[in-house]
């Protein structure tokens, strides 16, 4: 376990402030959590979460999908939105991580940031503390109040991800920002020839700018449009790996109807929003404008 920044983590049963021991997470009361060999630890106790995270199967998908470099231009324009407005960042927490795939690409590119990956996924943790050794993978349900303690984290990220966000407010400093990634009416629509898909509202996107305008004011909103060309493998990844696949089963093989004649590769929209929140006060960073990057 690396390094934990001083008060940084507070502990979920009382709120006090967790500390290292070793391979273990511990506060003054003898609340201990202990790291799972792979390095994550888990924060839940008693019944944890109500809600299912994602699978083993699921997560199999996501890397899979991810390694094949079709969600790159998305990660890199994560990774530009938190040069522009926080380069400077010390602490950085993913909330909702999967993977920790972008969270990677943000410390890649800002070496001296503490990563935090939050999610309620064991499996999606595995991973994630695989690819951030530097950091620290933490189960937790986003619902619940946030094991981190007030104004601590500089940039928060939420890729495809639930959002808690008076949590969000309170664990954010004073002068950081929150990088939302949501997707767009459209995005994987080729995808339903193989399996269901769950609808994206037209106004998600405002909907995130709402949720946070009582403190927070849009600094940013670009959207993101590419052509995947991907063999059919992958396009089930992309399908499997997603919320869809909690509904519906994908059926392996070919999609219903195919034949050996079908095309190779099938032609796919990724249709991507990536707004930043910040205070009124940021002046870090230009909006660079609203149009669309294809």
């Amino acid at each position: 376990m690396p390094a934990i920044p001083a008060s940084l983590l507070r502990c979920p049963v009382c709120t006090g402030a967790l500390s290292q021991q070793d391979r273990a997470l511990v506060c003054d009361r003898g609340h201990r959590f202990d790291a799972a060999r792979q390095g994550y630890v888990n924060l839940l106790t008693g019944r944890g979460s109500s809600f299912e995270g994602d699978d083993a199967r699921m997560v199999d998908a996501r890397e899979e999908f991810l390694a094949s470099g079709h969600y790159a231009p998305l990660r890199d324009a994560v990774v530009s939105a938190v040069q522009r407005h926080r380069p400077d960042a010390s602490v950085v927490l993913d909330a909702g991580a999967g993977t920790g795939y972008y969270l990677r690409g943000v410390v890649d590119a800002a070496p001296d940031t503490f990563p935090v990956a939050i999610d309620v996924s064991k499996p999606a943790l595995r991973r994630a503390a695989r690819r951030i050794p530097e950091g620290i993978g933490l189960v937790w349900d986003i619902w619940r109040p946030l094991p981190l303690t007030t104004g601590s984290v500089d940039v928060l990220l939420n890729v495809f991800a639930p959002r808690n966000t008076d949590e969000f407010l309170r664990v954010l400093s004073p002068d950081g920002c929150v990088v939302v990634v949501t997707p767009r009416p459209g995005h994987l629509a080729e995808l339903a020839s193989i399996g269901p898909l769950l609808s994206v509202p037209a106004q998600k996107a405002d909907d995130v700018a709402a949720s946070f305008s009582a403190t927070l004011i849009e600094a940013e909103r670009r959207e993101l449009d590419h052509v995947m060309h991907l063999p059919e493998h992958l396009a089930r990844s992309a399908l499997v790996m997603g919320p869809a696949a909690r509904h519906s089963a994908v059926a392996g093989g070919r999609h219903p109807g195919g034949t050996d004649d079908d095309p190779p590769e099938l032609e796919v929209s990724a249709r991507f929003t990536i707004q930043v929140l910040t205070t009124a006060g940021d002046t870090k960073a230009d909006n660079p404008g609203d149009g669309t990057e294809v």
